[in-house]
């Protein structure tokens, strides 16, 4: 059993109402919640059911930092500072003021009465809890790497918290706390030293969000209810609950929508099914801003040449990383592979953010985005690098959607057609995969990027940091003192600027290879009102409703 640290301030169990136990089918069929498409009992909107092959790697938002797990964290767990409907800007959710007080000091002040779903009182001391765990879990796949610039947080009464940071005038904190970084959890429930199991949490009724999880099954079905006492700038779900199910693929969620088991289908749909989905006229696509990537990590510790490799050469690694770069064609893996729903990237930063440059292009191929085997090769012979060079490159078609199958047999199609790269090409499924990745098994693999919050920072500070988010080994002091410096910086110009010349300097290094966008998605049955897909780059349930 994990340690649970103990407090008496329990107000008194806030019973969550009966729900009808569900029986998953083979094919997920939620008929038994409010007849699949049709209308709910309730009349605050109806039970909706939502459909997803987005895999959970852990209720616990500090074992996590995937899209799967935060579209649940979302629902449940409260934020001092949100992004409202229809905006990428945060202001203050759970708390009644949040601003600077000097240039090192964010002062957090909490709105009164604040409860958890068990009846917790929510206070100053959950808040210094929940990001003092954060930094000291520190777990490989959760999002401590956000936290860099935090050095610590003082409860100055039951109320008010001040965080500490350790540079001035950091304009990214705000959108930090709004992050996965940001869910505030209830000390009484949670580990302080390690992460909590999902059924604890749900038996201990440790929500405080828009919605208290009821029923948890992972990776099946997640039944979520109404927090009535949630007091925070998103206002109360307009539905009476949601029912989440899971299904293996693509084509199992879009059977699912097509018959009316589910109101909802999001994450993921291949372009091909969205294609087809779009003429049924039962059904409406609905689109919004992008802000996801996908890109492939090179390990500078596995990867050919790299530091714990036989013939470790740094020099030579680098022109491996460049080599793949002068062969990638990301016209055809936008356009063959996903007819478009995925548009070429050569920035760090995508299209529409402050800051977004294009170095990949003119550094890469040909200078104007497409491939050039000829400088390809004229790099490894510089370097001295024998051809074919072998490459061990990993991907994952559970997580990131079954055209990663033919996604990844493209990239290596171009990667051996001049006879420069031998890829071993390999899948793993996505649970295992997550692990691997951080423990050097990947010399080289395949990742997908959906944005914490709206802000350039959130395409560097995880990925080029010491100590980052992919543990792949790369670290650039220069690069480190310039994301430092652009986090910093309150002229909009200079920061803009700087942002630029850090993309150039990571094009040079290349630890990852970016090479498409994409948007977001849903399919919804007619009848569904607001669906809400904005900058926030988070889909929320609450507003569902019929």
């Amino acid at each position: 059993m994990p340690l649970v640290r103990q407090r008496r301030r329990t107000l008194g169990a806030l019973g969550a109402a009966a729900t009808a136990a569900l029986v998953l089918s083979a094919c997920a069929d939620t008929s038994d919640i409010d007849g699949g498409g049709g209308g709910g009992d309730g009349d605050g909107g109806g039970l909706i059911s939502v459909g997803t092959t987005d895999a959970v790697t852990n209720l616990d938002p500090a074992g996590s930092y995937d899209h799967g797990s935060t579209a649940i964290h979302t629902q449940v767990f409260p934020m001092i500072m949100n992004t409202p409907y229809g905006s990428p800007d945060v202001e203050p959710d759970i708390a009644e003021s949040a601003e600077f007080t000097s240039p090192t000091e964010y002062t957090v002040t909490l709105k009164e009465g604040l409860t958890f779903a068990n009846g917790n009182e929510l206070t100053a001391s959950d808040v210094k809890f929940s990001f003092d765990r954060q930094l000291e879990i520190a777990d490989p796949n959760g999002p401590s790497s956000l936290l860099f610039n935090l050095e610590q947080v003082e409860e100055v009464d039951d109320r008010t918290v001040v965080f500490h940071l350790g540079s001035e005038n950091d304009q990214t904190f705000p959108q930090v706390l709004s992050s996965p970084a940001g869910p505030i959890v209830d000390e009484d429930v949670f580990s302080a030293t390690e992460l909590t199991p999902a059924q604890e949490i749900v038996d201990g009724q440790a929500f405080a969000g828009q919605y208290a999880i009821t029923d948890y099954t992972e990776n099946e079905l997640v039944q979520f209810e109404p927090f009535e006492d949630y007091n925070g700038v998103l206002g109360e779900a307009q539905n009476d609950g949601v029912s989440l199910s899971y299904y293996a693929d693509e084509t199992s969620l879009k059977l699912a929508v097509q018959e009316g088991d589910v109101d909802v289908a999001t994450r993921s749909l291949s372009p091909t099914d969205l294609e087809d989905l779009s003429q049924d006229e039962n059904l409406t696509v609905h689109d919004g801003p992008g802000g996801e990537i996908r890109y492939i990590v090179f390990n500078f510790n596995t990867q050919p040449y790299g530091a714990e490799t036989e013939d470790a050469d740094p020099e030579r690694a680098l022109a491996v990383r460049q080599a793949v770069a002068d062969l990638i064609d990301r016209e055809p893996l936008s356009e063959e592979i996903y007819s478009g729903a995925y548009t070429p990237l050569y920035s760090y930063v995508p299209e529409g953010l402050t800051g977004a440059a294009e170095p990949l292009r003119e550094m890469y191929g040909d200078g104007e985005g497409g491939p050039d085997p000829d400088r390809a090769r004229q790099r490894l012979e510089d370097a001295g690098v024998e051809t074919p060079v072998e490459l061990n490159l990993q991907y994952n078609s559970d997580h990131y959607g079954n055209s990663s199958d033919e996604e990844y047999a493209m990239i290596e199609n171009q990667l051996e057609a001049d006879g420069l790269f031998e890829v071993n090409l390999s899948q793993t499924l996505w649970d295992t995969y997550n692990s691997e990745r951080t423990q050097d098994a990947y010399p080289a693999y395949q990742l997908g990027w959906f944005p914490d919050y709206s802000d350039a920072d959130n395409y560097l500070t995880p990925f080029f940091l010491p100590d980052n988010f992919l543990v792949n080994h790369y670290e650039d002091e220069e690069v480190t003192d310039m994301i430092h410096q652009q986090a910093s910086t309150e002229d909009e110009d200079e920061r803009a600027a700087l942002i630029e010349d850090i993309q150039h300097a990571v094009a040079e290094d290349l630890s990852t290879l970016p090479f498409l966008q994409g948007a977001q998605v849903a399919v919804a049955q007619q009848d569904i009102q607001d669906v809400t897909l904005d900058a926030s780059f988070k889909f929320r349930f609450a507003p569902l409703h019929r």
